[in-house]
C-alpha cells in the first residue's frame, strides 16, 4: 500500500480536479525562477527517461518572468522562489476564470556568499540588512577587516530579490552600490573573484565560495543552511520553493507534476543541491 506525505496528498487533493489518467505524450513547458532552473532542467532531463514521448522545456529569467508568462499563457508551468502575490493571483484569475494552482515541490535555504578569504563566519539578519541597504560599508563595522564591502544582489525580476527585500531588508530599498547580477552563478562568480564581496542565492549554487551562518538577532546562534535546519525551520532564510500552474491543466502538466512530489522527483532535488519536501 502506498503511503503519501503530507506534501504529496495535500498536492493532490489540490489537483484532484484535473481528471483523466495522464496521457504520456506531449510538451510541457517550464519557465521562471533562476534559483530553480537546474532543478527543473535535472527533473526534466530524468522524466523524459522514462517518458520518452514527453518532451519538458525548461527556461529560466527570474520568478517574475515566469509569473508573467503562467498569466499571458505562453508557459505550462512557472517555477517560483517566492510566492506569487495577491494581484498576480488576480490577473490570472480574471484571465484564466481561475486562481493558480500553488504546489510547493522542494525548500531552499537562502544563501549569503562571501569570499574563501574573508575572515567573517557569521552575520545577524540585521547587519545583512545595513549592508545590503548601503547603512554598513565597511567588513571593519562587522568584526572583519578594514576594508569597502562589495555588495552582489539579484536583477528585480528575480523571487530570490524580492524574498531578501522582504525577509532581511524588511522592504527596505537595496543600496545603489549593489551590483544587480543575472542569476545566481553570475553572483557566486562575482563573489569567487571579489575578495571583499557579498551576495546571496539558493543553497544549490554554493560551490567555491564560504556560506555564512546567519543569526536571527545579537542574542540568537548563528545558523547555517543545512539539511536539519531547512527542515525544523530555525534556519532564519529558509524558503519554500514552487510550481504554479493554471487550474485543469493538461494530462502531461499533472503527470509531471505528481512525478516531481514522487520520491523519484524529490530525489532530484537532494542531488541538485536542495531539500526535499516532508
Amino acid at each position: 500500500m502506498k503511503i503519501m506525505t503530507k506534501a504529496a496528498l495535500a498536492a493532490t487533493l489540490a489537483l484532484g480536479a484535473w481528471g483523466a489518467k495522464p496521457a504520456l505524450a506531449g510538451t510541457v513547458t517550464v519557465k521562471g525562477s533562476d534559483t530553480m532552473v537546474v532543478l527543473g532542467q535535472r527533473w526534466a532531463e530524468e522524466y523524459m527517461k522514462s517518458h520518452p514521448s514527453t518532451t519538458i522545456q525548461v527556461t529560466g529569467g527570474g520568478s517574475g518572468t515566469g509569473i508573467s508568462a503562467l498569466i499571458n499563457g505562453t508557459t505550462d508551468v512557472c517555477e517560483a522562489s517566492r510566492a506569487m502575490k495577491e494581484a498576480e493571483k488576480k490577473q490570472l484569475a480574471d484571465k484564466a476564470g481561475a486562481p493558480p494552482v500553488e504546489i510547493t515541490v522542494a525548500k531552499d535555504g537562502l544563501s549569503v556568499y562571501v569570499n574563501d578569504s574573508n575572515p567573517i563566519n557569521e552575520l545577524t539578519m540585521d547587519q545583512l540588512k545595513q549592508i545590503f541597504t548601503g547603512k554598513v560599508e565597511n567588513w571593519k563595522q562587522v568584526g572583519g577587516p578594514d576594508a569597502r564591502i562589495i555588495p552582489y544582489s539579484r536583477e528585480n525580476s528575480s523571487g530570490t530579490y524580492v524574498f531578501f527585500k522582504e525577509h532581511v531588508l524588511q522592504n527596505a530599498d537595496y543600496t545603489p552600490r549593489a551590483q544587480a547580477m543575472p542569476g545566481t552563478a553570475a553572483v557566486v562568480n562575482a563573489v569567487v573573484k571579489e575578495k571583499f564581496g557579498i551576495g546571496y542565492g539558493g543553497a544549490a549554487y554554493a560551490k567555491g565560495i564560504k556560506v555564512l551562518k546567519v543569526k536571527k538577532d545579537a542574542g540568537s546562534a548563528a545558523i547555517a543552511p543545512e539539511d536539519k535546519t531547512i527542515k525544523d525551520g530555525t534556519y532564519p532564510l529558509s524558503r519554500p520553493l514552487f510550481f504554479y500552474v493554471r487550474a485543469k491543466p493538461s494530462a502531461e502538466i499533472k503527470a509531471f507534476t505528481d512525478w516531481v512530489l514522487s520520491p523519484a522527483g524529490q530525489g532530484i532535488v537532494t542531488k541538485v543541491g536542495y531539500f526535499p519536501i516532508k
